[in-house]
């Protein structure tokens, strides 16, 4: 236990150094516009407390229910994919840091339902999605708002972003209060894939991240206990980022949710030391993230896997590394959607979902170095005329 401990104990204060962003808050509105700069619209559903005073909407405490805001992010004109340009001191500089532009609780979820319906009717016909982000351990608000934009900017997503904000405590040393608040919070995520699936959109869409994955997986296997697992016909991609999940209960959830329609996206990488140290504490159990061992296994429960541990990370951690690959697969896996190529795993669209597969995840391959995708086996063993077309 001691040898354990001396590990476990200079991984924490490196993680606790390991981000920047300020004590006390960092969303101050700003009235000032920057020439370049690109602001972000994000509805905000969250099971997380209203901050009592001080600047933050959103404290790190849990609700008994979904409460919602209304933001507008800017992301400066030099903005560095993959990275959040924190705004110091506040309100920031637009021309060079992420800085906010309007802040607004949304009183009730009639009120929420009908700002996003509106949104989602703003969109060209053929074009209307809705995604769904999902932060992870040791996130506050103010980090998992700027983290989600970060997510829509860089990827270049022109839906509506809804970011579903859970509690935590934005504290290293709240692991196991981070992990209850994300087990309480799939209640609250699977009535927001509801409202999102009603709101007129053609397509919806999750990103999730870390532990933010464990709430992602738990909701998704409740609507298909409750029966609406593929959510009105709606729910497309979910992206499943250095997922915080034991391996044995992932295939377990995943043995309930069934083979989805449309595959799951999964990004691990074996030298993610965050995942490592959640496995520590969790008796020495693999994280989902972290293992690639048994790809094939996975992946044939309908799961793309794409190992990037021999991508370079540019966090301490190695922990947001999917910050690195993920605008690259995200911009060839939009331009196969806008060509028709719904990456249904349905038996009639398997021909045009291995081509469209095969050209957006070999891209990817092309062009990230080190990455290693793994295909269900059901896709690999189609006839070759059906994969080359």
């Amino acid at each position: 236990m001691r040898f354990r401990f001396a590990l476990l104990f200079p991984l924490l204060l490196l993680a606790a150094c390991a981000g920047s962003r300020p004590d006390g808050g960092a969303l101050e509105v700003t009235t000032v516009a920057a020439p370049g700069a690109t602001e972000h619209e994000l509805l905000v559903a969250a099971t997380r407390e209203r901050a009592k005073t001080g600047p933050a909407m959103f404290n790190g405490e849990r609700s008994t229910g979904l409460d919602f805001a209304d933001l507008s992010i800017s992301v400066p004109p030099n903005h560095t994919t993959g990275d959040i340009e924190w705004p110091s001191p506040l309100p920031g500089d637009p021309t060079k840091q992420f800085v906010a532009r309007s802040l607004a609780y949304v009183d009730g979820a009639d009120a929420f339902r009908a700002r996003l319906r509106a949104r989602v009717a703003a969109l060209p016909k053929g074009r209307r999605a809705v995604a769904v982000i999902v932060h992870g351990f040791n996130n506050d608000f103010d980090e998992a708002v700027f983290r989600a934009t970060q997510i829509v900017h860089d990827t270049g997503f022109d839906g509506v972003t809804v970011l579903f904000t859970w509690a935590s405590r934005g504290s290293v040393f709240d692991y196991v209060y981070d992990r209850d608040s994300a087990t309480i919070a799939r209640d609250g995520l699977e009535d927001l894939l509801r409202i999102a699936s009603e709101s007129g959109v053609e397509d919806l869409f999750v990103f999730a991240h870390s532990m933010g994955n464990w709430a992602t997986i738990e909701a998704l296997r409740q609507a298909k206990i409750a029966g609406h697992g593929d959510f009105n016909g709606k729910l497309r991609t979910v992206v499943l980022a250095a997922p915080d999940i034991d391996v044995d209960v992932f295939k377990a959830e995943m043995r309930v949710i069934g083979r989805p329609k449309y595959p799951f996206v999964l990004f691990s990488s074996s030298d993610d030391q965050a995942l490592w140290l959640s496995g520590l504490i969790a008796g020495e159990k693999p994280r989902l993230g972290a293992y690639t061992e048994d790809k094939e296994a996975i992946a044939d429960l309908g799961v793309i896997v794409i190992d990037i541990s021999a991508t370079a990370a540019t966090d301490s951690l190695a922990h947001n590394k999917f910050a690195v690959v993920l605008p690259d697969f995200v911009s060839r896996l939009g331009e196969r959607l806008r060509r028709g190529d719904q990456l249904a795993t349905g038996r009639g669209s398997l021909s045009e979902t291995t081509r469209g597969l095969g050209d957006s995840l070999g891209s990817l391959v092309g062009n990230t170095a080190g990455a290693v995708i793994t295909l269900p086996a059901y896709l690999l063993t189609l006839p070759i005329r059906a994969v080359g077309g």
